[in-house]
């Protein structure tokens, strides 16, 4: 990912569209990294967890990083705050916890239940 440091408006934002651009540096992709991969099986973290754990003030830039960065990682044990998963990841990202021994229920997981200490 490359570091650049801060946030900025203008058309050079995503897809062309106006509004912030903010970018990440190394070590704040490390730290989300280490956060991540800390998460024991069977348990979970909501992407505000991890941005707080990592030192980051924005859930969605953990998401951003995790979409870019994530792949050798458990991204699975990271939900939304409410215990959702994405729909486009559902099934896969559910499956996983499911052979984790995490249970959804209606597509939610219990957070209080799960959430890592």
């Amino acid at each position: 990912m490359q570091s650049r440091g801060r946030c900025k408006d203008g058309p050079d934002a995503p897809h062309g569209r106006q509004g912030k651009l903010c970018t990440v540096d190394e070590q704040a992709v490390e730290r989300v990294r280490e956060v991540v991969a800390a998460i024991p099986p069977g348990r979970v973290l909501a992407y505000g967890d991890v941005a707080a754990r990592a030192g980051l003030k924005s859930a969605r830039l953990v998401g951003r990083i995790m979409a870019e960065d994530s792949a050798d990682l458990p991204w699975h044990r990271v939900l939304r705050a409410d215990g959702t998963v994405a729909p486009h990841i559902a099934r896969e990202q559910l499956a996983r916890l499911r052979a984790e021994g995490i249970l959804a229920v209606d597509g939610r997981v219990p957070m209080s239940r799960y959430r890592a200490p």
